[in-house]
């Protein structure tokens, strides 16, 4: 039952992610009226005919973006720390963002290594097929491995291991690239939510709307699961059909959004931790569609921060994703002295 509080919890993050979605909107290098910015999104005319272009070819599907991609890292995350019943488990744990740094790497780094830069000039979609390829490998091999592994935590460290292994691979090419070529890998990791066409979107929309169903048909899973494997079995659930379906909607979720907009941190682990402090409760049917508003909220904020208003450059958002979201954490966690879990 959803009571009252939880009712108007949901009501406030929906007010406050339509208000910052606007603000996301107006804001940017060029500043335009919040009035112009409804005309536009209703089919009518702005006061300024190049502001017509500005919203609809730029920020509204960067601003789409940003809701997608909030939106599915808290899902992912949440089903996570849940699977793995820890706190500091995260949407990348399975190394899904690894494998696509990875596939990047090998494209930016590896073929400057080899003098190929033919393939290093492919474009977005060179970068974002090379990181789902990545993302695909490594979720393979966790398949496989999951299907003999019947232990969460050994998995997890298998998780861990495979981060570690791509990091390594990633630091060998990066040694032997050029300056030029090594700057460009390390500009796509500091995520990007500015280079996504309305093609894009759609592709990126498709993804999470496959990843979220897997996670609603997931729902009572997961909430059989924090009382332990052996209370699940009791219950009927297929532990072994349940941990596919969740590492298949994870990856589908982390895999997707790290193509599109590059390895974004801390909102997959963070905001799961919010919402939790915010509906007291471990009830999945009300955590996960308030991690969808939590992460598009925190998501559209920190967006909004990192196109640095009235400036023309744009901050690093994943920066931005930590330096505003850590303090967050930090402050409820003490404040409540007790972690929700």
């Amino acid at each position: 039952m959803i009571s009252k509080n939880h009712t108007k919890a949901f009501l406030l993050l929906g007010v406050l992610v339509v208000i910052v979605f606007l603000a996301n909107l107006a804001l940017g290098s060029v500043w335009i009226p919040l009035d112009d910015v409804l005309h536009i999104l209703f089919g009518g005319q702005a006061e300024k005919s190049a502001w017509q272009y500005i919203i609809i070819d730029y920020r509204l599907p960067k601003a789409i973006a940003a809701i997608l991609t909030g939106s599915g890292l808290a899902v992912a995350g949440l089903m996570m720390q849940t699977f793995f019943r820890n706190p500091l488990a995260g949407p990348f744990v399975l190394g899904i963002s690894s494998g696509a740094s990875l596939g990047v790497a090998l494209l930016i780094l590896g073929s400057a290594a080899i003098s190929a830069s033919t393939f290093a000039t492919t474009g977005n979609w060179g970068t974002v097929i090379a990181a789902s390829l990545g993302s695909f490998l490594v979720l393979s091999i966790v398949m496989l491995v999951a299907a003999k592994v019947r232990d969460a935590m050994a998995l997890l460290i298998i998780g861990l291991m495979f981060g570690s292994l791509t990091s390594a691979v990633v630091s060998i090419l990066a040694y032997f690239s050029p300056a030029s070529e090594l700057q460009r890998y390390i500009f796509w990791s500091f995520g990007s939510l500015g280079d996504i066409s309305w093609q894009g979107t759609a592709i990126l929309a498709l993804c999470y709307f496959i990843g979220v169903m897997l996670a609603v048909f997931s729902i009572k899973t997961l909430n059989s699961l924090l009382l332990g494997d052996q209370y699940a079995q009791t219950l009927g659930v297929s532990l072994k059909k349940s941990r596919f379906i969740i590492i298949i909607a994870t990856s589908i979720l982390a895999g997707s959004l790290t193509a599109f907009t590059g390895p974004i941190a801390f909102v997959g682990l963070a905001v799961p931790h919010l919402i939790r402090q915010v509906f007291k409760s471990s009830n999945h049917w009300l955590l996960l569609p308030a991690c969808m508003l939590g992460g598009a909220l925190l998501m559209l904020i920190c967006d909004s921060i990192a196109q640095a208003p009235l400036n023309s450059f744009t901050l690093p958002i994943n920066a931005i994703t930590s330096l505003v979201g850590a303090p967050v954490v930090i402050w409820l966690l003490i404040r409540k002295r007790k972690l929700i879990f």
